[in-house]
């Protein structure tokens, strides 16, 4: 129909039709608010995360991550809370992967690690994760300390995700309540990008961003 003959350009366009047929694993969980996103990060090569209020989806644990959906969503069944924190354990698969692993960069502001989720117990089992995911090879975190004061990340939360092939292009995400934002302009995009290194340099390195969570678990366990 588009009398396209270059082969390569075929194979290409055949082989997006054959994936376009597959469902990815997040459908068998039925209806999921942020479904485009998760396909999204299955997809891509490298994500980087700022979050100013609790610690990020990837290197959440069970129990932090059901009184997380908990608190969040007050009014949510316990069936819906279940399926939520499952899709979250799943797509943590992600990290550990053996073959080709999302490379994972977070800034966590200082106050995703004092606030108390579910309990100081919780919270402890919390950031002791958060310290072993942190010593895996493709996985940064840095803190942002209070002391900081005024920052470029003060308007939210937001998350750049970046793919190997060249034909996609970097997509901003912005989480909301009850709808997402994509944005994939590319200077908006940048403008992204550039907000995030200054975050990266305001931040702690990645040794005494550790050292500080350290010293934040030790806290919970009195």
């Amino acid at each position: 129909m588009y009398e396209v003959e270059d082969q390569r350009i075929v194979d290409s366009l055949m082989e997006m039709a054959r994936d376009s047929r597959q469902q990815g694993w997040w459908h068998t969980f039925g209806d999921i608010p942020y479904s485009v996103y998760i396909g999204l990060e299955t997809d891509a090569e490298s994500l980087r995360v700022y979050e100013p209020q609790l610690v990020t989806g990837l290197l959440q644990t069970r129990a932090y991550a059901e009184a997380l959906v908990q608190g969040a969503l007050p009014e949510t069944s316990t069936a819906e809370i279940e399926k939520r924190v499952q899709v979250r354990m799943r797509r943590q698969e992600r990290i550990t992967a053996e073959h080709n692993p999302l490379r994972l960069w977070v800034v966590l502001d200082e106050a995703a690690l004092r606030r108390v989720v579910g309990s100081r117990p919780v919270m402890r089992e919390q950031l002791e994760h958060l310290i072993e995911m942190s010593q895996l090879p493709h996985v940064t975190v840095q803190v942002l300390p209070f002391e900081v004061g005024a920052h470029p990340g003060l308007n939210g939360q937001y998350a750049i995700l970046e793919f190997a092939d060249a034909a996609d292009s970097s997509v901003v995400y912005l989480e909301g309540v009850t709808s997402d934002l994509y944005l994939e302009k590319a200077q908006d995009v940048q403008k992204y990008a550039v907000m995030y290194e200054h975050l990266r340099a305001q931040s702690l390195n990645v040794e005494a961003s550790r050292q500080f969570i350290s010293d934040m678990a030790k806290q919970y366990a009195d």
